[in-house]
């Protein structure tokens, strides 16, 4: 793939201020705004709806003169022999009858010339029906009808023109259902007040639907504005997603610039398993040439964070709240239990259990709050711990693990002075043990409280910490469970607990299970083991949602995470979290129940489907 960098391929929508019925002028116009974009390494460049002559021109198109001035113009573009696809809009005389047309150019070859498949303009012809046919087009003879992809190193791409995107069925929805992974709509729409907020909702929510990219350029300054007005709408989107849009109403030429991530929406398509191929077009393959761009498209460091945060926040804290409640009111459960550390991942836990007890009108009472210090327990989480209980108005319950902890030691043969998994693991089924046997006592639920990256590092003690009767994290990265637990410190009425909510997030991560250092502090910080959780979890989105390669992976955090880490500690981390991913999996096979609240879930019940002896080989290569 010659064209294409990190499974993208940079594209442009380009805006020429034209000349209306000046071919030549115009022609000179776009030939400067290829270059440009050549010069920028972009690969497809499309331009507006009857950019050559200009979209007014009216009766003029019935002019010989002004469609031989056309055919002229595009001859002229074709001495462009830089590596680049252009898509111009022109009138083309076909039949005895004339097509509002997007011809498809590069290296000086017309390699297919698409007709606006319906009409509302009486000048020109539908071009729906015109499949199979060929055209003698700059003494070239091309494929002329609306039964035309076009590949480029291995890329599909369509196009649609004006009036088509607004069917009912898009030419372009038909294009991605063939396997086109990107389409174009050459455009000339007049402006009106309002109408470019629904053009931008429609050019989105469609990527969206097409699960692809596409590129939309139309008609701007030097359009006649006898009786319209031009705004020179320019817009890239992918998946929903806007990448890049245009300042309206420039009166300067401008390329709108963006990356499309092919391999991303090749995977989203493979995991949707809903693209229907058909063999009912014709597919053309367009030269390939190495082009050396450098990628411009920014990358969210933080993928799980909604954008818009407050609300987003509040819908995953009912998701987590509603699926609980569910639970409970099925097994007809009013009791709670939870183990409350004074990490962020336990009070994520109580604060949502707490709001799920307030959702079902039951008394806070019913949730038994139980601190249990051990040989790490440090006095700053210990002393979160109980604020939160104590100002929560939840039942509190303190067990000390380390009496236990030591009898065990010995009844196993394990030295005081071991400090292995041995040491630590038995801490955390200590804790476990207590919990559940607390919740048998009451007739109430343990409520998990391990996150989706521990999950996915597999940083969790088997039958320990990894177990519970229901865990409302399961589906929470670490990155978010932060975010949350800031949400609710921020929307707290008592003072006491979003003091305590603060300095909890503030408190490095640590499942405390070695002693603390001299000064009493954290001595165990899981980051400085396992790595920091903003690149875990940025490896654990596009791994498990775009099913990316380590290589990747590694291209895009080097873009996200620029100036935080450098490419060396980002590749080393990586390989710590393909090693455990791959390693850790039998855990993931034998959880708990929980709700899927956000694009990904490891749950082995239909989430994600993985053998626990799979080898990491491959990726690790």
């Amino acid at each position: 793939m010659g064209r294409i960098r990190g499974g993208f391929l940079k594209v442009a929508a380009a805006v020429p201020v034209v000349k209306v019925a000046h071919c030549a002028a115009n022609a000179e116009a776009i030939s400067s705004l290829i270059t440009s974009a050549a010069e920028r390494g972009v690969s497809v460049v499309a331009f507006p709806e009857l950019s050559i002559t200009g979209a007014t021109c009216g009766d003029l198109f019935r002019q010989g003169q002004l469609l031989d001035a056309a055919e002229a113009a595009l001859e002229s573009l074709l001495t462009h022999f830089e590596p680049i696809v252009s898509v111009v809009g022109m009138p083309i005389r076909y039949n005895s009858h004339l097509y509002d047309c997007a011809v498809v150019i590069s290296e000086g070859v017309i390699y297919g010339v698409v007709p606006k498949s319906y009409s509302s303009n009486p000048i020109f012809t539908a071009g729906r029906g015109t499949e199979n046919r060929y055209i003698n087009l700059c003494d070239q003879m091309v494929p002329f009808g609306s039964d035309l992809i076009f590949t480029l190193d291995g890329v599909k791409f369509g196009v649609e023109i004006g009036e088509d995107a607004m069917q009912i069925i898009t030419p372009s929805s038909e294009l991605a259902s063939a396997g086109a992974a990107i389409t174009l709509t050459l455009d000339a729409m007049p402006e009106c007040s309002g109408s470019y907020t629904e053009v931008e909702e429609r050019i989105s929510s469609h990527s969206r639907s097409i699960v692809g990219g596409h590129i939309y350029c139309s008609a701007g300054c030097g359009e006649s504005s006898t009786d319209l007005v031009f705004a020179g709408n320019a817009i890239i989107a992918q998946q929903g997603e806007v990448l890049a849009v245009r300042e309206r109403f420039s009166r300067t030429p401008a390329l709108t610039v963006a990356e499309i991530d092919v391999e991303q929406i090749e995977a989203a398509r493979l995991k949707a398993n809903s693209t229907t191929l058909c063999d009912c077009y014709r597919v053309l393959e367009l030269p390939t040439a190495i082009v050396d761009s450098q990628i411009e498209r920014s990358v969210d460091a933080a993928p799980f964070i909604p954008k818009d945060l407050d609300n987003g926040c509040r819908e995953i804290i009912q998701m987590q709240a509603s699926a609980l409640a569910a639970r409970l009111e099925h097994t007809h459960c009013r009791s709670a239990v939870i183990g409350i550390s004074g990490g962020l991942d336990s009070t994520l836990a109580l604060l949502v259990t707490v709001e799920t007890f307030d959702m079902l009108g039951l008394d806070r009472k019913g949730i038994v709050g139980v601190t249990m210090p051990g040989f790490g327990t440090t006095g700053r989480t210990y002393n979160n711990a109980i604020t939160l209980i104590n100002q929560l108005g939840i039942t509190l319950r303190e067990i000390s693990i380390c009496a236990a902890c030591e009898q065990h030691f010995k009844d196993i043969g394990l030295s005081a002075s071991d400090r292995s998994a041995a040491y630590e693991n038995a801490q955390a089924r200590e804790r476990t043990q207590i919990l559940m046997d607390i919740a048998n006592a009451v007739g109430g639920m343990v409520i998990g409280t391990g996150d989706l990256s521990e999950s996915a590092l597999g940083w969790a003690t088997y039958n320990g910490d990894h177990m519970s009767m229901y865990n409302v994290n399961c589906s929470v990265p670490k990155t978010l469970v932060r975010k949350l637990t800031e949400w609710f410190a921020a929307h707290q009425t008592n003072s006491e607990v979003a003091a305590a909510l603060k300095d909890i997030v503030d408190t490095p991560v640590s499942p405390e299970l070695l002693p603390a250092d001299e000064n009493g502090d954290i001595a165990q910080k899981t980051e400085n083991i396992v790595g920091p959780y903003e690149l875990h979890d940025f490896f654990i989105y596009h791994f498990v949602v775009n099913g990316f390669t380590p290589n990747k992976i590694l291209l895009l955090a080097d873009i996200a995470f620029k100036g935080s880490y450098t490419e060396d500690e980002i590749t080393h981390w990586l390989k710590v979290f393909l090693r455990r991913f791959f390693s850790q999996q039998y855990k993931r096979s034998a959880v708990p129940d929980g709700p899927k609240v956000t694009a990904v879930s490891l749950s082995p019940r239909g989430s994600w489907a993985m053998p626990s002896d799979a080898h990491a080989s491959e990726w690790l290569d």
